[in-house]
């Protein structure tokens, strides 16, 4: 991994969801420039790492500069015409590309509360790019949300919401079934054992790093929630926690001045050479040397 412009001085910002006075309550759109007029209002660098509560679906109009832009330590590109969602809870960054810093880019950010619709973008990892003869629909669904979301006070405020959230999930679709690869047929139960223990990982991976805990609170047995975890990702359950933890300890290592000690107490190792054991297993490295090398300073 190379350096990702850390500021060693600099923390994670937790971003809450703070919609404009003129937004329907859970969802907002904003371009660009709108953007970085926000940001130095709100005294927000975002070029360094921030953690928002929100979805955030960015958007990269045509004939615009490429967006660099960073997610839990891997860097994209997103091109002209892409789009790549940034989920609630991952640490993400806007940077400098080779082709130039990231004001050069121009877009569209559609934001929204978790439960605002029930769809999520299509899983992929990085950027997607619609492609073949049902691309244009994923623009004209985009540019009917843009003017239905501007066109506030033509319906009672219920009305408008009930709009948007139903053009929101129009898009969504359109982009699942746009992108090559992207659409894997029908969706899971959105309670189902895989959702429940995904939802259960975030919450409590630094209470328990025992699949058996999650599986006795969640009601399942080991064996049921291993079989609907290998069938969403194609890991095991015992991965999907520990890549989690992993997760949040190399942000916390890159993001923060942390000690690796601080790390581990944080993350809910009652022994920091327990951690060291444990991340140098997955990562190859200990947490000092991962600092080092995410940060250009070994």
């Amino acid at each position: 991994m190379g350096n990702i412009g850390h500021n060693p001085t600099a923390t994670i910002t937790d971003v809450a969801y703070r919609p404009a006075l003129t937004a329907p309550i859970g969802m907002d759109v904003v371009d660009f420039a709108e953007l970085r007029a926000r940001g130095l209002r709100r005294g927000i660098d975002l070029s360094g790492p921030q953690r928002p509560d929100f979805h955030h679906l960015i958007h990269v109009r045509p004939g615009s500069a490429p967006l660099p832009h960073t997610v839990d330590f891997t860097r994209y590109d997103v091109p002209p015409g892409g789009w790549l969602w940034v989920r609630p809870g991952q640490v993400h960054q806007y940077g400098a590309g080779p082709e130039g810093p990231w004001e050069l880019a121009d877009g569209v950010i559609v934001i929204w509360r978790p439960g605002f619709v029930p769809d999520d973008p299509p899983d992929t990892a990085g950027p997607l790019l619609p492609a073949g003869p049902r691309a244009p629909l994923v623009d004209l669904a985009r540019a009917h949300l843009v003017t239905e979301y501007a066109d506030l006070g033509a319906m009672p405020l219920e009305a408008h919401n009930r709009a948007l959230r139903m053009l929101l999930s129009l898009l969504l679709l359109r982009l699942a079934h746009a992108v090559p690869g992207a659409a894997t047929g029908e969706r899971g139960p959105d309670d189902g054992p895989f959702a429940r223990y995904r939802a259960a990982v975030e919450r409590d991976f630094a209470r328990t790093h025992r699949v058996a805990d999650h599986a006795a609170a969640l009601g399942y047995s080991v064996r049921t929630l291993t079989r609907a975890v290998h069938a969403a990702t194609g890991t095991t359950a015992k991965a999907y926690l520990d890549a989690r933890i992993v997760l949040e300890a190399k942000r916390l290592l890159v993001h923060t001045d942390a000690t690796a000690a601080d790390v581990a107490r944080r993350l809910g190792f009652t022994d920091p050479s327990d951690f060291g054991t444990f991340f140098r297993r997955h990562d190859g490295r200990t947490p000092l040397e991962f600092r080092a090398a995410a940060r250009g300073t070994a």
